[in-house]
């Protein structure tokens, strides 16, 4: 794959209101949890949450009657634009296209009606209006093809694939492309009856995890191609230089014990960037903190980069589901960028069973190239390859 430019980022999340806010509270790490506050969420055992505070929502250009989702995707779209210095009149002269991830976004619309107007709407035009990639294509009035993607927690980081791939074959010039998806009490209260969420703060690979908390959150790229950039003068923030993506098909919920979608995964993605294992200097890791999920990706990780460093995030962030990918390859840009990796919040006590363990101190790193990992329910794994602004290779 030719490598594809990002050429804006913006990203909204329980660390913060954009990208930079974003990354100072990481390495700063601070964690921001508490109880559900939008929703009753009184039970026996209430687990924490990683919200988006209301504040970080206000914004001059977003709608306050949108569903929750799609206002996030709208903030992070606007800041990803103006971080590229692009407005809807450049994206206008050019083919642009959509897709976002989104698991939550869409089947959201039935609650948000907010007059007697909305209530009568079809069921298919209220769809459509709180579909975040419906709302952003037709808002910046684009013509390029549109896709939302909801494969669980790999539908972010496989709309980036997509989206790359748009670009590499010449679909596209540019591509709006990321993930959205909020709090909602259906998804709160579905994952508690699966018994995967952990009561205490999450502990990704740590010995005593209990399982995930959930967030919310979107990021968004606007990737482009190398004319798109040379057209307009544009100097690429970062690169998506490989994707992998495969399908366990072993268990709804578990990930493949012995790993070999995950391996297959970042195979392709590495053939896909033309990069041996050498080349990756760090790997960002789903880590959800559920014992199956960490168990697998330690074995993978000791087997396929022995020694490399690598880290979850989600403990900084909660998982995002259908942003979970985006926030991740935004945080992971932003270690490249820095050439550090904070600790991976929750980990404390190494686990004897896991052959490789996080790291669990600042950690500085050398190299222009990083993983950003995700797994899924129904046994999608999806993963990208991440270049910073340099000559992508290790240093």
């Amino acid at each position: 794959m030719t490598p594809v430019a990002i050429v804006g980022l913006g990203c909204i999340c329980a660390l913060g209101a954009d990208y930079q806010q974003c990354l100072q509270t990481l390495f700063a790490g601070q964690r921001r949890f508490g109880l559900p506050s939008r929703f009753p969420a009184a039970c026996e055992v209430s687990q924490p949450v990683f919200e988006v505070p209301d504040s970080f929502l206000q914004h001059d250009s977003v709608p306050g009657n949108l569903s929750r989702t799609c206002r996030m995707a709208m903030v992070a779209t606007w800041e990803a634009l103006d971080h590229g210095n692009l407005d809807a009149r450049t994206l206008a002269r050019h083919r642009v296209g959509v897709c976002l991830g989104s698991n939550i976004g869409v089947t959201s619309g039935y609650a948000v009606a907010q007059n007697d107007t909305d209530a009568f709407l079809l069921p298919r035009d209220r769809f459509l209006a709180t579909n975040p990639t419906h709302l952003l294509a037709d808002t910046l009035d684009l013509s390029g093809p549109q896709q939302t993607v909801a494969n669980a927690c790999t539908a972010g980081s496989d709309a980036i694939g997509v989206a790359a791939a748009w670009i590499d074959q010449g679909i596209c010039d540019a591509v709006i492309a990321g993930g959205t998806d909020e709090l909602t009490p259906r998804v709160y209260f579905g994952f508690k009856s699966l018994f995967i969420n952990d009561e205490k703060p999450c502990r990704p690979f740590d010995r005593d995890r209990r399982g995930l908390n959930l967030g919310e959150g979107a990021a968004v790229f606007v990737l482009a191609s190398t004319d798109f950039c040379q057209a307009h003068g544009i100097v690429p923030k970062g690169y998506i230089l490989g994707y992998g993506s495969t399908a366990d098909a072993d268990h709804f919920t578990q990930p493949r014990a012995d790993g070999k979608g995950l391996r297959l995964a970042i195979d392709e993605s590495l053939t896909s960037a033309g990069l041996a294992p050498d080349a990756i200097c760090f790997i960002n890791a789903h880590g959800t903190g559920t014992p199956d999920n960490d168990r697998v990706e330690s074995h993978v990780l000791n087997k396929m980069f022995p020694g490399r460093p690598f880290l979850s995030t989600k403990g900084y962030t909660g998982h995002t589901l259908g942003a979970a990918g985006p926030i991740e390859a935004a945080l992971t840009l932003g270690c490249l960028d820095r050439g550090r990796l904070p600790v991976t919040a929750g980990f404390e006590t190494p686990d004897a069973d896991l052959p490789a363990q996080p790291v669990a101190e600042p950690t500085m790193i050398q190299g222009t190239v990083a993983l950003s990992q995700n797994l899924a329910f129904g046994g999608s794994n999806a993963v990208l390859v991440i270049g910073k602004q340099e000559e992508p290779g290790c240093v």
